[in-house]
């Protein structure tokens, strides 16, 4: 049995995030594998995944902040606004003011109202948005707030009637690249879609930590164990044995004022589980180490 921890995944394209547990249960020679966070199989990057314990991090991973760079083209809109779909319209765009996108592009900058994208994994009534439109309904999201904290532009090409632009984006869980490719060349008039994706970071994680599944086949292991991991991932207390022990056991602990979701590790170094604080106690959310296990 592997150990427990977390591997970050540098997806290839053309993998659904499923495809990626699969390959991983192969590799690690465990079923006991989950992820956090979807990537849609044309994306490629960040993708965190749980090993036997720490499978139990990934609901309490405070993954509410992403990062990607990507390309779009500006100058066609397309069916999925990305370039797996078929195109809808074109519009000659190559004219177009770097002036004038880096105006759209500030437009849906900050706290904005965003409608996703009808081939989102978003349910409606119990069933999946995109599942819909491949039934042939006509899916119309509604809006949410999101906050897009960055979106620069870092190179324009021209040529062919299209603009194809490189782009970082900063960004809340929730919001969907592709939908500010959509809205960008919505708003420039020449219509837009998504042709490359590649998460950067997700919550604290980064390619920094990630390994490519080539790398994995050739040397199985975790890119964090879980004492690692839940360093990383959250903030850090640590205990005595004495309450180290009654964490393992299960038992809430004295408050130490500490806000959100954190950390509690023996004085060996070794994490006992995650601790919330609420009516003046710490009270356990999870225990990764068990008595007795």
């Amino acid at each position: 049995m592997p150990s427990p921890g977390l591997v970050i995944v540098d997806k290839p394209g053309g993998f659904t995030s499923h495809d990626v547990v699969a390959r991983l249960r192969r590799i690690l020679r465990t079923r006991k594998i989950g992820h956090a966070g979807t990537l849609d199989p044309m994306a490629t990057g960040v993708l965190v995944c749980g090993v036997e314990r720490g499978t139990k991090l990934l609901g309490h991973l405070a993954l509410d902040t992403k990062a990607y760079t990507a390309t779009i083209r500006l100058g066609a809109a397309t069916t999925t606004d990305d370039a797996e779909g078929e195109i809808v319209s074109t519009t000659a765009a190559e004219g177009l003011d770097e002036q004038a996108i880096r105006a759209g592009m500030a437009t849906l900058t900050g706290a904005i109202e965003q409608v996703p994208s009808s081939v989102s994994a978003i349910k409606i009534d119990g069933k999946r948005a995109y599942a819909r439109v491949r039934a042939g309904e006509d899916v119309v999201l509604p809006a949410r707030p999101v906050t897009v904290s960055a979106f620069d532009l870092h190179a324009v090409r021209r040529g062919d009637g299209v603009v194809d632009l490189d782009v970082e984006v900063a960004c809340s869980s929730g919001t969907y690249v592709r939908a500010l490719a959509r809205d960008l060349g919505a708003g420039l008039g020449v219509g837009g879609h998504l042709t490359a994706l590649r998460r950067t970071r997700v919550g604290p994680f980064t390619l920094a930590h990630a390994r490519t599944l080539a790398d994995l086949e050739a040397a199985p292991g975790l890119s964090l164990p879980l004492d690692e991991a839940v360093g990383v991932a959250f903030p850090r207390r640590d205990v005595d044995e004495a309450l180290a022990t009654d964490l393992s056991h299960g038992k809430s602990l004295p408050a130490a004022g500490l806000a959100g979701t954190y950390g509690v590790f023996s004085p060996e170094g070794r994490v006992i589980g995650l601790v919330g604080e609420r009516d003046g106690a710490a009270r356990p959310l999870v225990v990764l180490a068990p008595a007795g296990g």
